[in-house]
């Protein structure tokens, strides 16, 4: 009896209770999913986002996941598929499909306009988890067209990987012992670096040139002082103006940038002038005109040098960050 009872036991275990250890303990399907970009534009730094044209395949077994439907682009503002197509002719399922997205990100203004930034991109399946589906990427040939140029921009890498994302809800599964889900995701990074010559000089003229209008008032004589004040002054407000219609077209941000740094230098040195030459006025005042003079000339040559180094200090510090 007891053997017999033994023997039932087994039986029960072996058809109801081990096929579902064995479904629970299955390792998760795998997807090869591969990506080539063939364009990218619109980048929008006021907006924070971008704009991606791209061809994406995917290869997997299991018709259940449905990409066509289920296919999830995390931080992308809208996701349109203009062309899709499915094999199914052999014992895996092959998708490929066209897609324009347009992506948010935050950009790294602080080194602006000498800046390198990374655009991300990533793909999930919004109904299976990693415990039912990994991808694997496809990482032969190139994965975007080299014939597409990205204007004012350098394409450095194109990196794919693959990783976890852990949201930190179970989305109503009272079953999981941790309120967390984890999907699996591929991942694409496309580092730029801006081609900065031209653009640098565009937004920072007006700003050397105020600075070179303040500097020429250590060669006006010291009978026209008015004239070296009215012209400090004005270049103050030049520099400001500028300034102002540089941030405008950046996000806001509460780091101290490249953009900051050049202009407060510039209002600073501006503001020295104008120092400068109220001392150059009192000794004027005090019938020492040849003093007057003499420290106008070491000032202008101290300033001009001092000045110089500093920005190309701080603008070779930024262009090899």
């Amino acid at each position: 009896m007891k053997r017999l009872f033994l023997f039932l036991s087994f039986i029960l275990f072996t058809f109801l209770i081990a096929p579902k250890s064995f479904a629970q303990n299955a390792p998760p399907d795998t997807v090869k999913a591969g990506i080539y970009i063939t364009s990218i534009h619109d980048i929008d730094f006021k907006q924070k986002e971008y704009a991606i044209n791209f061809w994406l395949w995917l290869k997997y077994k299991n018709k259940d996941f449905n990409f066509l439907q289920n296919l999830e682009v995390p931080q992308a503002k809208t996701v349109e598929k203009s062309f899709s197509t499915v094999d199914s002719s052999d014992d895996q399922i092959y998708m490929q499909m066209k897609l324009q997205c347009v992506m948010k990100d935050s950009w790294r203004i602080g080194n602006f306009p000498f800046d390198r930034q990374s655009l991300r991109l990533a793909i999930e399946n919004s109904q299976y988890d990693s415990r039912s589906l990994i991808f694997v990427p496809d990482t032969i040939g190139q994965h975007f067209d080299p014939r597409f140029t990205l204007r004012g921009w350098r394409i450095d890498s194109c990196i794919l990987a693959t990783g976890i994302k852990q949201y930190e809800t179970g989305f109503g599964d009272e079953s999981l012992a941790k309120p967390h889900t984890e999907y699996s995701t591929f991942r694409v990074r496309l580092s730029i670096k801006r081609d900065a010559g031209g653009l640098f000089w565009k937004m920072f003229l007006g700003m050397y040139i105020a600075f070179l209008i303040a500097y020429i008032c250590f060669y006006i004589h010291t009978d026209g002082i008015d004239s070296r004040f009215g012209l400090s002054v004005g270049s103050l407000f030049a520099v400001i103006g500028n300034k102002y219609i540089i941030d405008s077209s950046l996000p806001e941000s509460t780091s101290f940038t490249l953009v900051d740094t050049l202009h407060g230098l510039t209002l600073f040195f501006i503001f020295a002038v104008i120092t400068a030459t109220a001392y150059s006025l009192q000794l004027v005042k005090n019938n020492k005109s040849k003093q007057a003079a003499k420290f106008d000339m070491i000032c202008a040559q101290a300033f001009l040098i001092v000045y110089v180094v500093l920005n190309i200090y701080f603008i070779t510090k930024a262009n090899a960050g």
